[in-house]
């Protein structure tokens, strides 16, 4: 239809204005390239790689348009006739779908952080206020505990299998240790199997279609038809991915999709057992785009925080356009990034809570840079939702 009522829900084309930056421009653009009466250009290419892939577009559109898949699909155009631009999301795919290189990773950022060289660096200003300096600013501290096995109490009500991520098994570990003791407060035992690796949304996002599949073959090998009675990501980039293997992988992809559920609402749906402490925070709710557009569930930790004695529970931004991390963005386009991030801080400001929580690591990271560089008095601590209930339970 093009009809335009995506543009005001389109975080980059109120940024830039430009029809090319919009859902409807891009689809024009793609629709050209395809048929051949476009050329492939540098500036084209900077235009869709612009896209966020927030798919606030998606719940505007009247006619249902899947705009995820057709920018997903324009990028693998872009991948068969410039295959030079993959490089980098190759060289960054080797190491995440891999777990010794990622334990390698998770080591080395232990060993920056816990030797207090994070510190000296950042109170040195060693590194200026450039992007060296704003890239360190958004590395997270990890911890190299192993997720323990924790007993269900009360009568066990099932297995449930925890997809961590590759970046969740770098720096969300403590995530998983804290989601498995929510989860056996409810009397449900947690797994996390072995065999999964990287969900493929780096890969499927840039373009490499076929690494994409690969990665999504083995999840769907790894957690089998299985015993659990759900799969919980503790990502929702991941969750959004996952859902989406049906398309894939054409065998297992949707009963694995079945399985996967949001952890949140998990709880939520299970846990009248759960008791929680008198808790005097102020916590601001960052809504991350794959939430908010694709896996939906957002009230669920609200409803799961009132229980909560004494925590008041804000939204960090009622606007809920894109704070700019999508993914990789963050890092590879910081200052479009850092633009729609800006309003997010300013809020953070304004609202002044002791917690932001979010549900995307991607995001938190983001956030948590952005607070640390803006350096506005006492800078609240990021946190995913599970690790504030777990801290908060009685």
């Amino acid at each position: 239809m093009k009809c335009g009522l995506c543009l005001p829900h389109c975080p980059t084309y109120l940024d830039s204005q430009s029809e090319a930056d919009s859902p409807r421009g891009r689809i024009m653009l793609m629709q050209g390239l395809a048929t051949g009466r476009i050329a492939i250009s540098d500036s084209l290419e900077a235009h869709l790689d612009g896209c966020l892939g927030c798919r606030a577009c998606e719940k505007a559109c009247p006619a249902g348009v899947p705009y995820g898949a057709l920018i997903d699909a324009g990028r693998e155009q872009l991948a068969a006739q410039r295959p030079d631009r993959l490089k980098p999301t190759r060289r960054l795919s080797a190491v995440l779908s891999r777990a010794s290189l990622r334990a390698l990773v998770r080591v080395a950022l232990w060993a920056y952080s816990a030797s207090g060289l994070q510190m000296l660096v950042r109170r040195s200003g060693v590194l200026g206020r450039g992007r060296l300096a704003r890239l360190e600013s958004t590395l997270p501290r990890v911890a190299l505990r192993s997720s323990p096995a924790v007993r269900a109490t009360g009568a066990e009500r099932g297995t449930v299998a925890i997809f961590i991520g590759c970046i969740g098994d770098i720096a969300e570990r403590e995530v998983a240790n804290d989601l498995a003791r929510l989860l056996a407060a409810c009397g449900f035992r947690a797994e996390i199997t072995a065999a999964q690796t990287c969900c493929g949304a780096i890969d499927q996002h840039a373009g490499h279609a076929p690494q994409a599949r690969r990665l999504a073959q083995q999840n769907v090998a790894a957690f089998g038809s299985g015993h659990a009675v759900a799969i919980l990501p503790l990502a929702t980039g991941c969750a959004a991915t996952l859902l989406d293997y049906p398309r894939l992988v054409a065998d297992g992809g949707q009963p694995f999709a079945a399985r996967v559920q949001d952890p949140i609402a998990f709880l939520l749906a299970h846990g009248d057992a759960l008791r929680f402490k008198p808790s005097p925070l102020r916590v601001a709710i960052h809504d991350p785009c794959t939430q908010s557009h694709v896996i939906g569930q957002g009230d669920a930790l609200r409803r799961l925080l009132a229980r909560i004695p004494g925590l008041e529970a804000v939204t960090l931004d009622a606007t809920a356009r894109c704070c700019g991390a999508a993914g990789t963005h963050f890092v590879t386009a910081p200052e479009a990034a850092d633009r729609l991030l800006q309003p997010k801080l300013e809020a953070a400001a304004r609202l002044a809570p002791q917690v932001i929580v979010s549900g995307n690591i991607g995001c938190s990271l983001h956030l948590a840079g952005g607070l640390l560089r803006a350096g506005r008095g006492v800078t609240p601590e990021v946190l995913h939702p599970v690790r504030l209930l777990a801290r908060c339970l009685a």
